[in-house]
């Protein structure tokens, strides 16, 4: 994917928002933590981020009884990534479990939530995200979720 140049500040045009065969080995590795650690309330997401160097490192969404205490996937895996690799993001992906009460039994790719795109931007502001925009999956610049992010 590239980036055209903008026409106003803040402002990004995107070329192409098709994923490639890598996207899709990505949202597979988070598919397949989801499906072996899901655990209702305690395990609910899972996230893959695909390093620079093309490694991926995956996490799993920790509940908690107290709410604030709760670490997304996308933490878990950027923590591993810090840890065990070059702490890069390329692209990053998170699914989730469907709730008890939905009908669709179908693990869901969704965006990451704010605090998580606040965490991306800060380590990786050139990193791609890959959602869901109705029936379509599209890969985004981190940039055009979060255009006004948190500065101290």
């Amino acid at each position: 994917m590239r980036l055209k140049k903008p026409k106003r500040p803040n402002e990004t045009v995107l070329e192409d928002l098709t994923l490639s065969d890598a996207d899709h080995e990505l949202i597979a590795a988070a598919n397949a933590v989801l499906e072996r650690y899901y655990k209702p309330f305690w395990h609910t997401v899972a996230a893959a981020l695909r390093s620079r160097d093309g490694r991926i490192w995956t996490g799993i969404h920790i509940g908690a009884t107290v709410g604030r205490l709760a670490i997304c996937a996308e933490a878990v895996a950027y923590g591993r990534a810090v840890l065990e690799g070059d702490a890069t993001i390329e692209t990053a992906v998170a699914v989730r479990h469907p709730k008890p009460e939905e009908t669709d039994r179908e693990l869901a790719v969704v965006s990451p939530c704010g605090a998580c795109r606040e965490m991306i931007m800060d380590h990786a502001p050139d990193a791609r995200i890959i959602l869901k925009d109705g029936d379509a999956l599209l890969k985004l610049p981190i940039r055009s979720l979060l255009v006004l992010p948190y500065r101290r």
